[in-house]
């Protein structure tokens, strides 16, 4: 069906709930970019959050920084150890840590109501970690992450694997792809109480790759380098790509693919991580872009100096590995669906904005916000990278809009919802993503503390598998999902859009045993 744009609410039921713009009351320190720190097994490190005072493209602004590091520190551990963090709150808000991806402890999950209270201003915790999985991962606030999140607290965890998994590079680099949206005025403000950008989620309009604006590494001549790639950001996918440097697809959430594979790009959406590798076999200056059908940024920029590699590795990029890990999962996909979900939204209470816009000519304001009645002339596509309603999304809030996951068995809706499963099942969720909602939009589903396999995608099955945590489900797809229940809890089902998470688009899967 053909999407119709409508308005969602008068501009002043947005602006009621906004708080004052980021980097006014200049009484935080500068943030500091990002330190890795090695973390042996049983080791215990401190993290506090914290405000800090964030310069982007020369104006500063407040942010919310994780020990003072935009991103947070680097966490570098082993597979199979098992660390503690001891956490202090030093923000003005409550607050809580989520481990992204890890199978550890429900009660080490970070998920307000579910696994512990939230943090208090000044309030400690102390989070007791465990990496059965090598691999990329990441932490974040699950309170308020549509502000909290994009206004700094994000890191990663690197999880080195214990028997030889990856080939041989020179290098090794994590990055972390984010966005934020600034005006002339600063930072564009956040709900109070609850977040405004609920219709799409918040675009930014400045990109960020390790929280910089202008990202550059050295290598030289003949190097391989290996990219652990996050996208940390609210809403926006990205498309990544090196153009002239041929690159291959190694890994995703919780492990490495079935079969090593060369690509041009990888889509990438929020909550995902990818592991690929570049060989950069001429000097010259490589750009890191992010290509969609609107728009193009250039990200960073890799600068390959006519000083030889150190070590050739070049026989392990130009030959692709096999890995066997999930064969013994492959008597399970032909199952029949346990569950079967619909993603859409409730519109009801944005129809009384809508009204009186019938008449109206469709017009594109000079941000790209179509106004009035533009019927048919914006048909729907799989996948909404760019804001072009800005205006309309940012009076969308997380009180007129509802965001649903619906049970198609039993009617239930988003936290009513509660998949059942035992230690051993493999449980089989078929996602679809209602093209005929009033504004649909892709939505990337994240499952804690388990890892699932994705099946088929539209009918079609998935023939290079990897173990994953979160999946974009785009407009209109039908996506099935293999769930291998290992760890027992209740564990939050949700949509990564964060202010959709904060608009409902939430349920519950528990492990019993």
């Amino acid at each position: 069906m053909s999407r119709k744009i409508f308005l969602v609410l008068l501009v002043a039921l947005a602006v009621a709930g906004c708080v004052q713009y980021a980097g006014q009351d200049g009484s935080a320190r500068p943030s500091a970019e990002r330190q890795s720190v090695e973390l042996e097994d049983g080791a215990v490190y401190s993290i506090t959050a914290s405000e800090v005072i964030k310069n982007i493209n020369g104006k500063e602004h407040q942010m919310y920084a994780y020990n003072g590091m935009i991103p947070g520190p680097l966490l570098k551990v082993a597979q199979g150890s098992r660390i503690s963090i001891e956490f202090k709150n030093d923000l003005r808000h409550e607050t809580t840590v989520h481990w992204h991806g890890l199978r550890h402890n429900v009660k080490d999950d970070g998920v307000p109501d579910m696994s512990q209270e939230p943090v208090k201003r000044g309030g400690k915790y102390t989070y007791n970690l465990y990496f059965p999985d090598a691999g990329i991962y990441w932490y974040h606030p699950h309170v308020r992450e549509d502000e909290q999140q994009d206004l700094g607290l994000a890191g990663n965890i690197l999880v080195a694997p214990k028997e030889p998994i990856y080939n041989q590079v020179n290098r090794e680099e994590v990055l972390m792809l984010d966005d934020i949206y600034i005006d002339n005025k600063g930072i564009v403000p956040y709900g109070k109480d609850g977040s405004n950008f609920a219709l799409m989620g918040r675009y930014g309009n400045v990109m960020l790759l390790n929280g910089k604006t202008n990202y550059s590494l050295e290598v030289s001549r003949g190097d391989v380098v290996r990219f652990y790639l996050t996208d940390a950001s609210n809403a926006r996918p990205f498309n990544i790509s090196i153009p002239g440097a041929r690159m291959k697809l190694i890994g995703s959430d919780i492990g490495v693919y079935e079969k090593e594979e060369y690509s041009d790009s990888v889509v990438i959406a929020p909550g995902e991580r990818y592991t690929i590798e570049a060989y950069f076999e001429n000097v010259g200056e490589y750009k890191i872009m992010n290509v969609n059908p609107e728009k193009e940024y250039e990200l960073g920029k890799i600068i390959v100096s006519d000083k030889e590699t150190a070590n050739d590795y070049s026989a392990y990029f130009t030959s692709l590995k096999d890995n066997a890990e999930i064969t013994d999962f492959k008597q399970y996909f032909d199952k029949e669906a346990d569950y079967n979900l619909r993603l859409s939204i409730d519109s009801s209470m944005m129809m009384a904005g809508r009204m009186g816009m019938e008449g109206m000519p469709c017009h594109r304001m000079s941000d790209g916000t179509m106004m009035g009645n533009c019927g048919d002339s914006q048909d729907t596509e799989p996948i909404e990278w760019e804001d072009t309603m800005r205006m309309m999304n940012s009076q969308a809030t997380s009180d007129n809009t509802k965001w649903i996951i619906h049970d198609e068995e039993t009617g239930k809706e988003n936290m009513d919802i509660t998949m059942m499963a035992s230690i051993g099942d493999k449980v089989k969720i078929s996602i679809f993503n209602d093209p005929e909602s009033m504004h649909p939009m892709q939505h990337p589903i994240h499952l804690h503390g388990q890892r699932f396999l994705v099946l088929t995608v539209d009918g079609k099955h998935v023939v290079n598998q990897v173990w994953k945590d979160t999946v974009l489900v785009p407009i209109g797809s039908k996506i099935d999902i293999l769930v291998d229940a290992t760890n027992p809890g209740q564990w939050m089902f949700h949509c990564h859009i964060s202010e959709h998470l904060e608009a409902g688009m939430m349920s519950k899967f528990i492990v019993n045993g």
